[in-house]
Parts: structure tokens; C-alpha cells; sequence
């Protein structure tokens, strides 16, 4: 059962790590090409209305939760 526990835990690693690398990409080819110029639609106006709703009307607060959360995963990375 450890066996199958750290493996399943590894592999939910490994999506995290690829999912945030596919958000960073985003961000960077939005910044260098334009809105929509790898995935069709703007990663960072996507990630502003994540912020948005985790925060309120304050996506200050919102910023913070993601910032704690990545800090969380590179953690326990």
C-alpha cells in the first residue's frame, strides 16, 4: 500500500510541476506575442479572474492565497 501511496504521489507531482510549467509559458508567450498566442485564450486574463474570485473585490488578498498555495507546493516538492 506504501508502495501505490508514493507513487500516486508522484505522479500528482509530476502533473503539478507540468501544469504550472504550462501556466509560466503562457504568461511568458502572452507578455512577448499577445493575448491567446499558444492556447487560444489569455492565460493572464484567466489567472486576474482566478485572483479576483479567491479575493473579492480586494485581489489583493486573492494574490496572497496564490502565493501561499505556490509556496505550499514548492514545499513539498
Amino acid at each position: 500500500m506504501e508502495k501505490i501511496t508514493s507513487q500516486l504521489t508522484s505522479v500528482i507531482k509530476g502533473i503539478s510541476e507540468l501544469g504550472i510549467g504550462l501556466i509560466a509559458l503562457g504568461i511568458i508567450a502572452e507578455i512577448v506575442f499577445g493575448q491567446g498566442a499558444i492556447f487560444g485564450a489569455s492565460v493572464v486574463g484567466n489567472l486576474s479572474s482566478i485572483v479576483a474570485a479567491i479575493g473579492g473585490e480586494n485581489g489583493f488578498i486573492g494574490l496572497v492565497a496564490i502565493i501561499l498555495i505556490f509556496a505550499l507546493l514548492r514545499k513539498g516538492a
